[in-house]
Parts: structure tokens; sequence; C-alpha cells
């Protein structure tokens, strides 16, 4: 097993917003085909497809009414065999987005399911009689705002929804489904496709007696539904690695392909996710450097608590932004933008960057009524609303950015003239040649693909590592200059990458400026 992820970066793409190939403002495959050679010039070795399967768009395709098909809004089979071959040839590898947990009520399934009490799909879904006072069997809450279960009127019972009603929840205690969702993954696995990434996994089983959430001691006013409660009996439990090794199982039946589960829950929690002797997910994707603040020493402590806390034979991986959370850029700002590239891309483990993270794509100016996520719909000013996150890519300075003949399904940011690919790729210090630079070096390194990681120092300011032998880490998380106090050991280093340069500089500096990161090959008779 060549296990190719440990050397590749991989590159989040959401298909509505990466190019529109038809002029209908919306992203598609053919678009998607149409920009490969600026995937490949990245450097990156792997892309992966937020859902493109066929779907009433109620939560823009993470409501499947076809786990065979793909949506017309993208295209058709014949445009995604021609993606996933063109792919190959280029030496990219092609992961797609598996929403498993739930799929749309849409769906033959569901409709089966719903029909009557006693059809034979009724228990695919989860049915339960109302509570005593005829309102919902628990209290648990939709991810997207009230309660998780909806009345039917037809069949006098309450199906489970963690998110929209739209999108009612699987039963993965049935054989059936499981039986049912392994050969959609065999579907198109056998059509080539490197493996998926599976949605919200770790969601996969609820608790069998459906016992209430306890209160949430940390929860106020004004914040999300779902924060109400401890997720304790919703999500999380027990049997869903039973279910996750049987996936693991079905993806083994074929040669290198990867497996990668949605999991946000804490560092400790999370590593269960790796599965019993290595039985899990291959990547439980790690998002603690989403949410964390961005200081030098919280940053360096909590790199120290992942991988402690990593199974004899886990692989790390680290993300920064996603289709969820809002962009890198957004909440560090343009100039820490560049030293969290240089973090992501020098960190021990399999990176995932997110489109458009690359020239960094900042927030969006969007009202409320603008809005077209259901989740800040359904929870106005609380939710954060992920459109902000979901902007076209930024081509060029053409009309709409190059990325449509017509306005986009969501606005563009306000400096798209300015910050877009074309414009980024003939500046030599751009935020898009430093990812080049630091993909090209991270590739043509060992010590940066397989080397061990261990922290120098992590002051307020400064995060030093040394990967391997040979490479040592610099990065200023502030914007004021400190000085540069190096280990004896790399005295006499060379410096590979200046995260403000985008190139090698000739001497060391004095001081390391403010947004400022560097690269460093120790020499072998120093270290």
């Amino acid at each position: 097993m060549s296990r190719w992820w440990r050397e590749a970066a991989l590159y989040q793409i959401y298909p509505r917003s990466f190019q529109d190939s038809d002029g209908d403002g919306v992203g598609d495959i053919e678009g998607i085909r149409r920009r490969l050679d600026h995937i490949v010039d990245l450097g990156v070795g792997a892309i992966w497809l937020s859902p493109i399967l066929r779907s009433p768009m109620a939560d823009f395709g993470y409501d499947v009414s076809d786990y065979r098909d793909i949506d017309p809004l993208f295209g058709d089979m014949a445009a995604f065999d021609r993606l996933l071959e063109e792919s190959h040839a280029r030496g990219l590898k092609l992961l797609l987005d598996f929403v498993p947990n739930h799929s749309s009520d849409r769906h033959p399934w569901f409709e089966e399911s719903r029909s009557s009490r006693d059809n034979a799909k009724r228990d695919w879904y989860i049915w339960r009689d109302p509570a005593p006072d005829g309102g919902p069997p628990n209290n648990w809450m939709s991810n997207f705002g009230g309660s998780a279960w909806a009345w039917d009127e037809r069949t006098g019972q309450y199906y489970y929804h963690a998110f929209l009603p739209e999108q009612p929840d699987l039963n993965w205690r049935n054989p059936n489904v499981r039986a049912a969702m392994h050969d959609v993954l065999r579907f198109w696995l056998d059509r080539g496709v490197d493996g998926f990434r599976v949605d919200v996994i770790w969601h996969l089983i609820k608790d069998d007696q459906f016992r209430d959430n306890p209160p949430n001691p940390d929860y106020r006013p004004g914040r999300p539904d779902i924060d109400r409660h401890l997720q304790v009996h919703s999500a999380d439990q027990p049997e869903v690695h039973d279910v996750i090794a049987e996936l693991r199982r079905v993806i083994e039946e074929y040669q290198d392909r990867l497996l990668i589960g949605e999991i946000y829950l804490p560092i400790d929690r999370l590593m269960s996710y790796y599965g019993k002797d290595d039985r899990g997910v291959h990547l439980p994707f790690n998002f603690q450097l989403i949410n964390c603040s961005w200081r030098a020493d919280v940053i360096g402590a909590l790199i120290d608590e992942y991988e402690r806390a990593l199974p004899e034979d886990g692989w790390p991986n680290w993300v920064l932004s996603n289709h969820d959370q809002p962009r890198i850029a957004a909440r560090v700002g343009e100039e820490q933008a560049r030293i969290a590239a240089m973090l992501l891309l020098t960190l021990r483990g399999t990176p995932t960057l997110y489109y458009g993270d690359e020239i960094g794509i900042d927030d969006i100016a969007l009202s409320e009524v603008q809005a077209r996520d259901p989740a800040a719909i359904n929870e106005p000013g609380v939710a954060f609303n992920r459109d902000r996150a979901r902007s076209p890519m930024q081509w060029s300075n053409e009309g709409f950015a190059g990325f449509s003949a017509r306005e986009p399904w969501l606005p563009l940011t306000n400096d798209c003239r300015e910050r877009n690919v074309a414009v980024q790729r003939k500046a030599p210090g751009s935020l898009f040649n430093l990812h080049r630079a630091l993909l090209r070096l991270r590739s043509s390194e060992p010590d940066l693909l397989t080397g061990a990681y261990r922290r120098v120092a992590s002051e307020p300011q400064l995060l030093a590592y040394q990967r391997g032998r040979a490479i040592g880490v610099l990065l200023n998380l502030s914007a004021e200059s400190v000085p540069l106090v190096l280990p004896a050991e790399w005295h006499g280093a060379d410096v590979l990458l200046s995260a403000q340069e985008a190139c090698s500089l000739s001497d060391l500096p004095q001081q390391l400026a403010g947004g400022e990161g560097l690269i460093l090959r120790i020499r072998e008779d120093e270290a």
C-alpha cells in the first residue's frame, strides 16, 4: 500500500464556486476540469470535491436524492468521468464527499419510509412516537436551529434530522442501510475515485435509548440552539467505530484508496477515530487550528498535545479553512495569512488547503437578506453565515473575476480586481507564489514530508520547531519584530524560504519582522 496521502497535499474545491463553464453563475465539473492546470501548478497532489451528487439543494448538495448520479447543475456522469480521467493523467488523485448520515427527504428510500409504518424501509430512518405531552421524543436539537424532530402527519410519528427537516437521518443500526451504503462506495470506487471525505461521520450512530442530552453549563443566550445541550447521546457513540471499521474494509477492497472523516471533537475523542489497530479512518480531520487563538504559545502547545495523542501508526493532518468555517485570511488578516500558509505546509502530516486561500480570499459583504445558507437563515445573527466562506474563486480582473460570464450565485470580494490568480501569478512575492514555493519545497525535502516534529520554542509571538534532522521553521505570529535567538545547533543555517519575500535569503536577519516566517536548512555538522 503506497499511502500516497502521507506525501500529498489535499486541495478542497467547493464546486459551486470554483469555475462556471456554462454561464449560469454557478461552478460546475467542466469548470473544474478547465482549471486543472492551476491545481497542478500550485503543487498539490489530490483534489477533494464538496458534494456534486443529485440533490434538491436544500443544503447545497448535502441533501442527496441519488447517491449514484451527478446533479445536472454540475454536469453529468460523462463530465465527471472526463474530470477523473484528466485528473489522473496529470498525476492528481480525486476524492468525493460522501454524505451518509442523512439523505434528502426526496430520496426514494425516505419516500418509501414515510409512506406507512409497515413499509419495508420504515426502519431505514429514525422514527419515534411523540413524548407523553405530544411533543418531540426528546430534547435533541438540530445543528441548524430548533428541534431535531419533525412531525409526519401521515404516519403519526416524528423523524430525526440532525440538520434540516429536508435531511432525515438514516438509521445506521440497520444492516440493510449499511449494505446499501457500502454498495454506493463500491459504485464510485469502481469508477476510479481515489477515496472519500465522509461528512459528519461522528453522527452516524445515536443512543439506542434516545435519552435527553444533558444541559450545557456554558450555554449563554445568543449562541446557536445546538449549544444548549452537550451532545452526549445524539453523536459520538461507541458503536460508531464498528460502522467505520466496516467502511474501512470496503475501502480496502481496492488499492491505495483514502478514507477521511469529518469530526469536530476534542483531541482525546478525535484520536479514537483512527480505530483499534488502525481500522478506522485513515485521517480524522483535525480542525484544532481553526478554532484556537492565533498566538504562538497557544498553537505550540496545541501541536504538542495533538502529536502526543496520536496512536502509534496514526498519521497527522492539519486544516486551516473549509466550507463551513471563516476563511483563514478573514480570521488572522493578510499578513498573518502568509504565516498560516507556512505553518500549514511545514507541520508534520497531511495538509488540506481550501480553494482561494492560496490568494488570500477574505470575507465578502453580505447582508442577512442576501443569505443563502440555511443555517444562517434559520438562526440569523447567531450562526456563522457559511456563504462568507464559499464565495467564487477569483481568477482574473476580467468581468466577474473570470469565474463566470454573469453575476455569480454569491458575491465576489471587494478587492477581486487586485486579488486574483492572474495578478498574483505575475507578482514574485505574492501569496500565491508563496504557496507554490512552499509546496515545492515540501515535496522536495524528505524532512518536511516525513521528518519528526520537535518544538524548539514558542513564546507569545514566536513559534519555532524542527522537522527531521535538517529543517528549522521560525514563525512570528505578531505584527512586532522579535529578536532572532536561534538554538545553538541552528547557527549557520541557510534560509530556504522567507514568508514575506516568497524566496530564499542570502543571510539570516538579526530580527524576525512582524508577520515574517523563515524555513532554514540546518547544517548537518551543526545538527
